[in-house]
C-alpha cells in the first residue's frame, strides 16, 4: 500500500484515541492509588530503615513505622479521601511489626511484604495461564466492563494478559533480588534496597499496562448496556399499557 492509499487519521479519530488513553491513565491511577498512594507505601518502610540505621533499635523503628502508617490513614479519614490503599499499607506494616517482634530479627519486618510480593507475582502468572488475567479482574470494574472482556472483547483480553504477564515477571525479578539479600545482607542493606525497589518496578508495570490497554479495543460498558435494556423494557411496558387502555 502506498502512502497515497493509506488512510489518514482524522482529527476526530485522533481525539478519540487521546481520550481513550486519558481514560486509561485515569483508571490506572485510581486502581493503584496514584502518586500519593505510592508515596504512602514507601514512607513507613523508609522511616523504619532510617531509624534502625541510626540506633539499631528494633522496637523504636517498628513502632515508629506503624505509627506513621496509622497517621497516614487518619489524614485520609479526616480529609474524607479513599482509604483502601492506606489501610492496605497499615496491614502490611502491622504484619511486619508483629513478625519482627516475635522473631527478634529486624529483617523479618520486611519478610511478610516480600512473601506477599511473591504470592502476587504467582497470582498474576497463574491467572493469566488460566485465562482470567488478574489485571482484568482488577480493572474490569474500574472501566465498567466487569468480565465482558473475557468473551466479548478478545483484543482487550489479550491486552490484560500481556499486562498481567508484565506484572508477574517484574515482581518475580524483584523477588529474585530481595530474597537472596534477606539471607545474606544485614537489615539496613536489605531495607535500603527494598526502599529503592519500591516505586521503579511499580511504575514500569503501570506504564506497560497503560501501553497495552491504550492500544486495545475500548471497554464494553456493561452498566450502560443494563441501563439501556432497563429503559427499553420500561418503554415496552408503557407501550403495552397504552395499547391495552386503547
Amino acid at each position: 500500500m502506498t502512502s497515497v492509499d493509506k488512510p489518514t487519521p482524522t482529527t476526530t479519530d485522533q481525539q478519540q484515541d487521546a481520550d481513550a488513553k486519558a481514560v486509561t491513565e485515569a483508571a490506572l491511577f485510581e486502581a493503584f492509588g496514584g502518586v500519593r498512594g505510592m508515596v504512602e507505601t514507601v514512607l513507613p518502610g523508609l522511616l523504619f530503615v532510617t531509624i534502625f540505621t541510626i540506633n539499631k533499635d528494633l522496637h523504636i523503628s517498628a513502632i515508629s513505622a506503624l505509627a506513621l502508617a496509622l497517621l497516614l490513614v487518619a489524614v485520609r479519614l479526616i480529609r474524607k479521601d479513599t482509604v483502601k490503599h492506606a489501610f492496605s499499607g497499615v496491614f502490611g506494616v502491622a504484619f511486619g511489626v508483629v513478625f519482627a517482634m516475635m522473631t527478634g530479627n529486624a529483617k523479618d519486618f520486611y519478610l511478610p511484604g516480600m512473601i506477599y510480593t511473591l504470592g502476587l507475582a504467582l497470582a498474576y502468572i497463574i491467572t493469566t495461564i488460566a485465562g482470567v488475567p488478574l489485571i482484568g479482574l482488577m480493572l474490569g470494574p474500574v472501566f465498567k466492563e466487569n468480565l465482558s472482556w473475557r468473551t466479548r472483547n478478545p483484543g482487550r483480553k489479550k491486552a490484560y494478559a500481556k499486562a498481567s504477564w508484565a506484572w508477574g515477571l517484574i515482581l518475580l525479578a524483584k523477588c529474585a533480588i530481595l530474597f537472596p539479600l534477606y539471607l545474606w545482607a544485614d537489615t539496613t542493606q536489605l531495607g535500603w534496597v527494598l526502599v529503592a525497589l519500591k516505586i521503579p518496578p511499580f511504575l514500569l508495570a503501570v506504564y506497560l499496562t497503560w501501553v497495552f490497554l491504550a492500544k486495545a479495543p475500548p471497554p464494553i460498558d456493561v452498566f450502560a448496556e443494563m441501563e439501556a435494556e432497563e429503559r427499553a423494557e420500561k418503554a415496552a411496558a408503557a407501550a403495552a399499557a397504552q395499547r391495552h387502555e386503547a
